[in-house]
């Protein structure tokens, strides 16, 4: 390696050095004891922007939510131990539902010998479960290499989190380091997709009647191949809860952002039609199959860019692995699928249930008129629970970016600090978070951040005074409810005293002058909190399918006994 350019500083200019270069423009957390050389380096750092949280779970979700609405990678600045384990909860979302993310962990002294450290765990074994790689760099040319490769993973397909320990000593002393490229190892690409493969698949595709493409978040930047594709093949369209937006949502092909029971009935009738499915960027998990709702379609055709993920859950006719976009731009190209007569696809999806509420605020006809009133270029951000399969079923997205939700892990607390995140990295697109009670419980406060840097979201607290979706399980699954009732609290109060505007929208025939008013609030850079008093009344269709499927799935004494103990319960109140 060339030796040119090299200083010595120490490591915390090492990591301002990489950041820049890598065009990581938010670094969020909380300073501590050991990491503040590295905070006093942000002082002079152009285009880094440290942004203090209010607690370090909502560090990793600010920084989710900046990669998916923007695309850009982000970073966490996290202190030892503590810092790590608050922070566990975002960076494990990242790692389940593929989301890069750069997690800065600072460590404990390594050149005094002592022991009994503050905070001082063993941070590599915490983190190793839940990101693709963990570094620890011993000198500050390790550092200035590592940090570059480190980066370099975390965006490659499958995505995730990347952890990087950086000792305290490291940070405060002076090293050399410099010169090369910044990268010790260049991470490997899954194989470009081989004319064999491609012809193996195309084979498929053109001896199948009916054709149907699934397809998850990592084709969202091949809409237009992607667009073409089902053109060329006449197909439906289905997405996973995370690719919501990857296709038009208003276009005739598009389906549903769910197979199996975990849809309207008519768009599984329309799926047992298909020959065969195309799954790319997939992995038919829990929560995108409505608990394993999905049976094996007549022929599938897998492909991903990780291929531990064949056959786990449903075993495929043909898989491939391939980055999801290369593969289909490479398949287009080929020129191996033949011409088909297209015939009017009709669209399946159901439309929203859109009657009035006698009791509140109609979820179909607030998300319609969200949708409407803010535009298409609005992101949409839920939490875990029932509003994000109201906002799933209602919402007809054009473009991808515009959903971020907590799938696969599903952590609870995401919307506040994940919308917070996208708005700072998206400033001139309208921000929304759908918030439940409960998890505006847990991450609410963090509402002070987006006062603090004029983050003008609107937080639509999503208001029932329980946990929603436990709630209407344990309704139909037990006759009675236990533990979803959410202590009372004043949000406007609350509002207020973090400096965010307060509304409130009680009825339907509300909603038009207050989510006009936020909106207006919000372009001043203002956030505002809107309290909605949302009728839950109507079940989703994920939810109804994900009861039955667990249903179907006991023998029948236990059906029988979970049955009667309802009924019972029902009779006897």
């Amino acid at each position: 390696m060339s030796t040119e350019g090299k200083k010595t500083t120490n490591g915390a200019a090492v990591v301002v050095h990489v950041l820049q270069r890598e065009k990581i423009q938010f670094v969020f957390g909380i300073p501590g004891t050991h990491n503040i050389e590295l905070y006093d380096a942000f002082l002079d750092a152009e285009g880094i922007t440290p942004v203090l949280v209010t607690d370090e779970q909502s560090a990793a979700f600010m920084a989710d939510g900046v990669v998916r609405a923007s695309g850009a990678l982000a970073a966490v600045n996290l202190v030892p131990g503590a810092g790590l384990t608050h922070a566990l909860s975002g960076i494990a979302e990242c790692y389940y539902d593929q989301i890069p993310l750069l997690a800065l962990l600072c460590g404990v002294r390594t050149d005094t010998g002592n022991a009994y450290q503050l905070h001082d765990i063993d941070q590599v074994a915490i983190a190793r479960p839940v990101c693709k790689k963990v570094f620890q760099p011993k000198t500050h040319q390790e550092l200035y290499l590592a940090l570059g490769e480190a980066a370099q993973v975390a965006r490659m397909a499958p995505c995730g989190p990347v952890a990087f320990e950086v000792s305290a000593n490291l940070y405060l002393s002076q090293g050399e380091w410099g010169g090369g490229e910044g990268v010790s190892k260049v991470a490997v690409q899954p194989a470009a997709p081989k004319i064999e493969n491609l012809a193996q698949i195309a084979e498929v595709l053109n001896g199948a009647g009916r054709v149907g493409i699934y397809v998850g978040k990592s084709l969202e930047n091949s809409g237009s191949d992607l667009l073409n594709l089902s053109e060329k093949l006449d197909a439906v369209v289905f997405t996973t809860v995370s690719g919501k937006g990857v296709f038009p949502e208003d276009h005739f092909r598009f389906a549903w952002n769910a197979l199996g029971r975990a849809a309207p009935s008519e768009v599984q009738d329309l799926e047992k039609q298909l020959d065969c499915v195309l799954a790319i960027g997939c992995r038919f998990a829990e929560v995108a199959t409505g608990s394993y709702g999905v049976a094996k379609p007549k022929q599938l055709i897998h492909v991903d860019a990780d291929a531990s993920v064949f056959d786990r859950n449903l075993k495929a006719d043909l898989k491939l692995q391939a980055d999801s976009g290369e593969f289909v731009r490479a398949l287009l190209a080929s020129g191996l699928l033949k011409e088909r007569t297209a015939r009017t696809v009709v669209a399946a999806r159901a439309a929203p249930n859109a009657s009035e509420s006698v009791d509140g605020v109609s979820p179909p006809r607030l998300m319609s008129r969200l949708q409407e009133l803010y535009g298409d270029k609005s992101v949409f951000v839920t939490d875990s629970g029932n509003g994000l399969f109201l906002a799933m079923e209602n919402l007809r997205l054009k473009h991808p970016r515009s959903f971020l939700a907590p799938v696969d892990y599903s952590c609870m607390g995401y919307s506040v600090p994940s919308a917070i995140g996208a708005k700072l990295a998206c400033p001139d697109r309208p921000v929304v978070a759908l918030v439940g009670d409960g998890a505006f419980m847990m991450t609410g406060f963090e509402m002070a951040t987006a006062a603090s840097y004029s983050a003008g979201v609107i937080f639509l607290l999503l208001r029932d005074r329980e946990l929603s979706q436990i709630s209407q399980f344990q309704k139909m699954v037990l006759g009675r409810q236990i533990c979803t009732k959410t202590p009372d609290y004043d949000s406007e109060a609350l509002a207020k005293g973090l400096g965010v505007s307060y509304l409130r929208l009680e009825k339907d025939a509300e909603i038009d002058s207050v989510l006009s008013q936020a909106i207006e609030i919000s372009r001043s850079k203002t956030p505002v909190l809107v309290e909605v008093k949302i009728d839950y009344s109507v079940s989703t269709h994920f939810s109804k399918g994900v009861v039955k499927t667990n249903f179907l799935r006991l023998p029948w004494k236990d059906r029988l006994r979970m049955v009667s103990r309802v009924v019972k319960r029902k009779l006897f109140k």
